[in-house]
């Protein structure tokens, strides 16, 4: 068989791979991970916007028109300080979970990369394979054109 030249960096490592070692590895995750994950997860639920919306209305009705004491009158100055609290965070929990998720998808991406890639390498092969069957086929057409050939060179040679 004819030599192939690799076409990626990691090719060689893509020919011994199979989806027996491509076992996902999952990463550990640290109680803060799982916490992070946990939080990002919830804050970025239909339930928590819907919570927090009723909240927010509630506040700012009950304020309003609190009859015996406003404990945060308008411009709601405390709602907002309470709300830039819950921003500064949250903020940070969610990106550290977006880092992990990050991470998690780039392990991802380079399985699919190396199946793609171990794919590749087999349909090549495959290619050559066929080739070489078919180059096989032309030589063995061609020597039996000769031998019709020379059969009918022989029998017209007869003739004559």
């Amino acid at each position: 068989m004819s030599e192939t030249k690799p076409h990626h960096d990691g090719t060689e490592m893509a020919r011994r791979f199979t989806l027996r070692q491509a076992k996902p590895v999952s990463l550990p995750r640290t109680y803060g991970e799982y916490l992070a994950d946990q939080i990002a997860a919830l804050v970025g639920s239909w339930r928590f916007i819907i919570t927090q919306s009723v909240l927010l209305a509630l506040w700012i009705v009950l304020n309003v028109v609190a009859w015996v004491q406003h404990w945060d009158p308008y411009p709601f100055i405390l709602l907002n300080l309470v709300l830039s609290f819950q921003a500064a965070f949250t903020a940070p929990i969610l990106m550290m979970a977006q880092n992990r998720q990050s991470a998690i998808d780039r392990q991802k991406a380079q399985l699919d990369y190396d199946v793609n890639l171990r794919a590749e390498l087999d349909i090549e092969a495959l290619h050559q394979k066929i080739d070489l069957l078919r180059q096989e086929d032309i030589t063995r057409l061609v020597g039996l054109l000769e031998m019709l050939t020379r059969e009918r060179m022989e029998k017209g040679g007869d003739k004559a």
